[in-house]
């Protein structure tokens, strides 16, 4: 009792308990703290632009990040792994890719038949549907299924579903361009879509399935060249539930993770996640997580189309958050707004320069009542728009139906009215940015000049102006759409650098919209995890997240800038586990 002790004992006795309710817990324990891992290098933490000496880690996560000296006591020198990358090149949080499409390009090359971006018609007509076709046959496949033709390339001399007839008219034909914005396809698959009948009569308009376009022969009946939504409403009266099932999805997906960490990505926000018309890799990635083969988080966008029921989709897209985990979020829906400028359905204003306007698939009220409803349910906005109206059309629909909180996001950007970046800011926009796209071959920007009025011709994507603006930025490489562009992170980062893709060589472009090394390693890293919800666990190198962090071969932050594209991943670090070495 307090009262048989002198005065002396009960002072420090007094001591002794103020001193232990003052100081943390976790700060007596740190000396008994003995860490997994501890590296050494030139560390960028994605923190503020902070680099450190060292960090350390225990059970996956950042224990320590600061100086050489103060890692020294999480060593056990017969338990802790030390990797010492010291003058080896940077160590740096991994990356993540804010949009891209590998799931669907994955599961095309297990179903059908990629084809390559240099490829031409003749090859195309010759080569690759011929033996699209005999593999389906050999199989027993109900569909002839590709992707990849460059629209530049093939729209001069355009195969016509007669065409594809002569090479198979008794299976559906389906190959989509690269972007996944246009398709060809041959007769019968018209007739399963209702837009033809058995006779050849025309049973729906170019123009009536909203959001896209069939395009019209001088006969008045479809070529087989489909645009934007129409392609999307044709391809999901294909046979979806037997072309690509969940364990073909979890194949696909393996493989999608090999090639992630490979290139440097941890973090992966999936651009077309229902591209199959159904949850088979919602499925697939619920039982690849507990199988505990599963090393980076996956975000999955519920996509909608104009031609759709809206009220049940949206139903839907509430429903797959059932599916939700440490590494899986599906907490997106994503909208197509218009096509892409490059090919003239970008929504533009002024107009091309032969007077049309883009195709536009959704009125700004619309995109205003979908918004506030998919918000309401905890459910985050993902929005394809290019042209400045495409883009100005859904700023005000997250203005006046979206939550700041919800961190409502545009993809792409290739055009951007001045007064709308203020607007993003202020209302808590966030943008995920095709930096790569930001070049342009000499012949391919002469061309623009024949196609877009004025400026459009020669700006592209901006890139500066959204941090200038405080607009949270991160990066996207729409994989496998542009598929001359690179996929990798630091191809990326060279070409937001220096506005030039090094094995193409042209003129820089655009060059006031250029950005600084640091931006582009802030939107690679912090920038994706902030999209994703995630910046409390991962994006950056911090004491209590996950440690999952790049070596790389070379310092980028100092190398010379044209040498940035050969830097690579010596080794990719999940949750303090190495899941890649070169």
């Amino acid at each position: 009792m307090i009262k048989d002790l002198t005065r002396r004992d009960f002072i420090k006795t007094v001591s002794i308990a103020a001193l232990s309710m003052a100081v943390p817990a976790e700060i007596f324990a740190a000396d008994k703290t003995k860490a997994d891992l501890v590296v050494y290098g030139k560390i960028f933490t994605a923190e503020d632009n902070k680099i450190v000496e060292s960090f350390a880690v225990k059970d996956g996560k950042f224990v320590y990040v600061g100086d050489k000296a103060g890692v020294k006591e999480f060593i056990d020198k017969n338990k802790t792994e030390v990797i010492n990358y010291t003058g080896k090149g940077l160590v740096m949080p991994s990356c993540g890719n804010a949009h891209a499409h590998y799931l669907s390009a994955y599961a095309v090359q297990s179903i059908g038949t990629m084809i390559a971006y240099e490829d031409d018609v003749n090859k195309f007509m010759t080569e690759i549907v011929p033996n699209a076709v005999k593999k389906a046959r050999e199989s027993g496949a109900k569909v002839v299924y590709g992707m990849g033709w460059e629209y530049q390339t093939f729209k001069d001399n355009m195969p016509t579903r007669q065409q594809l007839d002569a090479i198979c008219s008794d299976i559906p034909m389906f190959f989509a361009d690269e972007e996944n914005h246009k398709s060809v396809v041959n007769t019968l698959l018209l007739v399963k879509a209702g837009i033809m009948d058995e006779n050849g009569s025309v049973l729906k308009k170019s123009d009536e399935i909203r959001g896209g376009e069939i395009v019209m022969g001088e006969d008045g009946t479809p070529t087989g060249l489909l645009k934007e939504q129409a392609s999307t409403y044709v391809r999901s009266f294909l046979d979806n539930e037997s072309l690509f099932t969940v364990d073909m999805a979890k194949a696909v997906m393996a493989k999608v993770q090999d090639k992630m960490l490979s290139e440097g990505y941890t973090m992966y926000l999936d651009g077309y996640s229902t591209y199959f018309f159904n949850d088979v890799y919602y499925q697939a990635a619920q039982q690849f997580e507990k199988s505990g083969d599963m090393h980076f988080v996956l975000g999955f966008t519920y996509e909608i189309d104009s031609w759709m029921d809206i009220d049940d989709k949206l139903t839907k897209a509430a429903d797959v958050k059932k599916y939700n985990s440490e590494r899986i979020k599906p907490n997106w829906i994503k909208l197509f707004m218009d096509g892409t400028v490059e090919s003239g359905t970008g929504f533009i204003d002024p107009v091309y320069l032969d007077g049309h306007q883009g195709i536009v698939n959704w009125t700004e009220e619309e995109i205003t009542d979908i918004t506030r409803k998919a918000n309401a349910n905890g459910i985050t906005m993902h929005i394809h728009a290019l042209g400045n109206a495409g883009v100005n059309r859904v700023v005000n629909s997250y203005v006046n139906g979206g939550k700041k909180e919800m961190r409502n996001t545009i993809v792409h950007l290739r055009n951007v009215n001045e007064p709308d970046y203020k607007r993003m800011a202020d209302n808590n926009i966030y943008v995920t940015s095709g930096m790569l796209w930001h070049h342009a071959f000499k012949e391919q920007a002469e061309e623009f000049k024949t196609i877009l009025p004025g400026k459009f011709a020669y700006q592209g994507y901006p890139m500066k102006s959204f941090f200038d603006n405080g607009i949270p930025v991160s990066l996207h490489t729409d994989y496998p759409a542009l598929s001359n562009s690179p996929d990798d992170p630091f191809g990326v980062m060279e070409i937001a650098l220096t506005g030039v893709y090094h094995a193409e060589g042209g003129d820089p472009w655009w060059t006031k919209e250029l950005i600084n090394r640091e931006q582009a390693l802030t939107a690679l890293t912090i920038g994706c995890a902030k999209q994703m919800f995630l910046e409390n666990e991962r994006g950056s190198i911090k004491t209590g997240k996950y440690a999952d962090f790049l070596l790389v071969t070379k310092d980028v932050l100092t190398c010379p800038v044209t040498d940035i594209h050969t830097a690579k991943p010596a080794a990719t670090y999940f949750e303090g586990k190495k899941v890649f070495s070169a």
